[in-house]
């Protein structure tokens, strides 16, 4: 293990987190390592090794939910998303790869190196979401984007029953976050939480089930913790990119 916190990791960590990550020291001054418990973790464990995860995982942008040392849902999501940046095989298990690179994360490849400062990345080959404000990575999550299968819906719409076909994709390009709802949201084609809709009717929201895979008619699937917290942080007309095609 290294001895010390690595100069770039430092510096890729938002501002706003570096206080969480080490403590205050006279510039040049040694900076203790980060040094993680190493104690394999499995969904539904308990405790304080649990607990200093998901202290650490926030603190890195990622939203394992209330550190309450319980691993459940929403630390999992999270897991998933931090193992895939990190090029770690997204598994429930926290074992030595996961917490050797939480002790020197990388963090996200960014999509727009020229970018507007706040903007949101999406990016279908990993499967995340980077959101940027004023152009420090403040949020990074697991998402569940188009399944790219043909589908036919039979649904009540407007008072008649419909059916609706089409190709559950996630269309890559450069778009701007537009209207939104909140709470539960009925769409023809399901239900959405928190959406905020960025491609005609393609949206980010919430939703009960996001999988490792693309499950989605097309848009944007968020665990639901982090559909709670997206709505403050993004605003209107704010730029969303889209990259990449996933990989079975």
């Amino acid at each position: 293990m290294p001895d010390r916190i690595a100069a770039s990791t430092i510096l890729s960590t938002p501002v706003s987190s570096v206080s969480t990550l080490v403590p205050t020291a006279a510039a040049g001054a040694a900076v203790d390592p980060v040094v993680a418990p190493g104690k394999t973790l499995k969904l539904g464990a308990k405790g304080k090794a649990v607990k200093w995860l998901q202290q650490r995982l926030s603190s890195l942008g990622y939203r394992p939910g209330k550190a309450d040392g319980k691993y459940g849902g929403s630390t999992l999501t999270a897991v998933w998303a931090f193992q895939k940046v990190n090029g770690i095989k997204p598994t429930s298990t926290i074992g030595k790869k996961t917490w050797v690179a939480l002790e020197n994360p990388a963090t996200p490849r960014v999509l727009v190196p020229k970018g507007k400062p706040t903007r949101a990345e999406v990016d279908l080959t990993k499967q995340i979401m980077v959101l940027y404000v004023d152009g420090e990575q403040k949020l990074i999550t697991h998402i569940s984007s188009g399944s790219g299968v043909p589908y036919c819906e039979t649904a009540v719409w407007q008072g008649k029953s419909q059916r609706f076909c089409g190709s559950a994709t996630t269309p890559t390009g450069n778009y701007k976050t537009t209207w939104r709802r909140d709470g539960w949201h009925k769409s023809y084609l399901g239900q959405l939480y928190n959406p905020i809709f960025f491609n005609g009717g393609i949206a980010f929201h919430g939703a009960l089930s996001v999988p490792l895979y693309p499950a989605s008619h097309g848009c944007v699937r968020l665990p639901m913790n982090v559909a709670e917290a997206l709505p403050a942080m993004l605003g209107k007309g704010v730029p969303v990119h889209v990259r990449g095609k996933f990989k079975r």
